[in-house]
């Protein structure tokens, strides 16, 4: 008998394809679960947001290019905050846009998964006269 194992790879880049783009600007969408309360984030990579008891940190964050299939993928720290102790660090990892379900954040209050990723246009000097 033969078995065969297939390895699935899902790091944000593919050597087949093209070369994915950085973000500077994570948006992410945080839920409340006992509110309901949902709110979107824009963050830029190595600043921190507070949603809640939560300390979110994107590290980085990639985007395919327009002629790729689409995905966004973004590594994030993610922490709860405590007066009084040290803070609790719940997630720390790559969260993927098309499937937030695949690496989620676990906690019994709030829900975060990761929604684009913000590029910014290369500065351009003007030609001098």
């Amino acid at each position: 008998m033969f078995l065969s194992l297939v390895a699935v790879n899902f790091a944000p880049h593919s050597s087949n394809a093209a070369e994915s783009l950085e973000g500077d600007i994570v948006i992410l969408r945080a839920l409340d679960k006992v509110t309901a309360r949902t709110k979107d984030l824009s963050v830029p990579i190595d600043e921190t947001a507070v949603f809640g008891s939560l300390a979110i940190r994107p590290r980085k964050c990639l985007k395919r290019p327009p002629e790729e299939t689409p995905e966004t993928s973004t590594f994030l720290e993610i922490s709860e905050i405590h007066d009084d102790a040290e803070d609790l660090t719940l997630f720390t990892g790559w969260m993927f846009a098309s499937s937030p379900a695949i690496n989620a954040l676990e906690h019994p209050v709030y829900d975060v998964w990761v929604i684009d990723c913000k590029i910014s246009e290369p500065v351009t000097s003007s030609p001098k006269e």
